[in-house]
């Protein structure tokens, strides 16, 4: 353990992103990276939130049917990346808000809409219907009342953006939290072999009462899940977690995957990858950047992936 390195970590908190946010820094000289970090993260909200009438993301769904729209490079980079994702259809998808708005689950005025409706929003979430170019840094969706929301993935590049400023500036170690979203920077000091001890949250409980803990080096981890946001309606349960492939809440056993990676933001997709799955995916935490994954069932039996 390096006692002198534990001995100067500080911690700043924040909200933002419709969450909470901490970071923690190890090494005094790092000390004033912390606000520049909380302005980088409020920068970022600032261009891609959907919680305000402006952004650059809602200028784009403000042109919905009318006119494509330029935003900057980091906004276009952050959309092709959903897009492109988005059209594996997997699970995935950035274009799903009008089917979100349609259920309301974890919102006040939810509901469980009738099966016309839902076929009406269905038309609303193609995002083959999305057209970008690259030159102009534009974009367009093509039919009025479609929407993008990039809150799937934006804590994760977000995240990835405050660790390469961290890293740079040669910061030795550091936790970098959106609420949940986890992502470590260099050695733990806390352990001599330089590993983090992360914690799996236990979808039973309340934040922070973990059912399992990993040990890695620096990395991501990422969860998705069905357990904080769910309807009850004449005795069934209705979660969150749409399939944008028929409308309604994904039917699963599983309550949470959790995964790890490199990359903050591919953590964010690749833990919705495997949620939609249901189930391991062979060869899975071979590929580039996967570490392994945690699966935890509504009864609370894991699987482990790569561990």
């Amino acid at each position: 353990m390096n006692n002198e390195l534990m001995a100067q970590r500080h911690v700043m908190t924040h909200h933002a992103l419709g969450t909470r946010i901490n970071l923690t820094i190890f090494g005094n000289e790092y000390f004033s990276l912390l606000k520049k970090s909380m302005d980088l993260i409020d920068h970022y909200e600032d261009q891609l939130t959907v919680n305000r009438d402006q952004s650059e993301v809602m200028s784009v769904n403000h042109g919905a049917g009318k006119m494509p729209k330029m935003v900057s490079q980091t906004t276009f980079d952050l959309i092709e990346l959903a897009v492109k994702y988005s059209r594996e259809n997997f699970g995935f998808n950035a274009l799903i808000g009008p089917l979100v708005k349609l259920w309301k689950i974890g919102f006040e005025g939810a509901r469980v809409p009738s099966d016309a409706e839902i076929k009406e929003r269905l038309k609303l979430i193609d995002p083959y219907k999305v057209l970008l170019n690259r030159d102009t840094r534009t974009v367009l969706l093509e039919e009025p009342g479609m929407e993008l929301d990039l809150g799937g993935i934006a804590k994760g590049y977000i995240a990835d953006r405050i660790r390469d400023f961290w890293q740079e500036a040669g910061v030795p170690a550091g936790i970098i939290d959106l609420g949940g979203n986890l992502l470590f920077v260099g050695n733990s000091p806390r352990r001599d072999d330089g590993q983090w001890i992360i914690g799996v949250q236990d979808p039973q409980l309340h934040r922070g009462e973990n059912l399992a803990t990993v040990r890695e080096p620096a990395c991501s981890a990422v969860t998705s899940g069905i357990y904080e946001r769910f309807l009850i309606k004449n005795g069934h349960r209705y979660h969150h977690l749409l399939d944008p492939r028929t409308g309604y809440p994904l039917e699963t056993d599983l309550s949470s995957v959790t995964v790890f990676t490199d990359q903050s933001v591919m953590g964010e997709i690749e833990a919705k990858r495997l949620f939609f799955n249901g189930e391991p995916i062979e060869g899975w935490e071979s590929r580039p950047g996967n570490r392994g994954a945690i699966f935890i069932h509504n009864d609370e039996s894991m699987m482990n992936v790569g561990f």
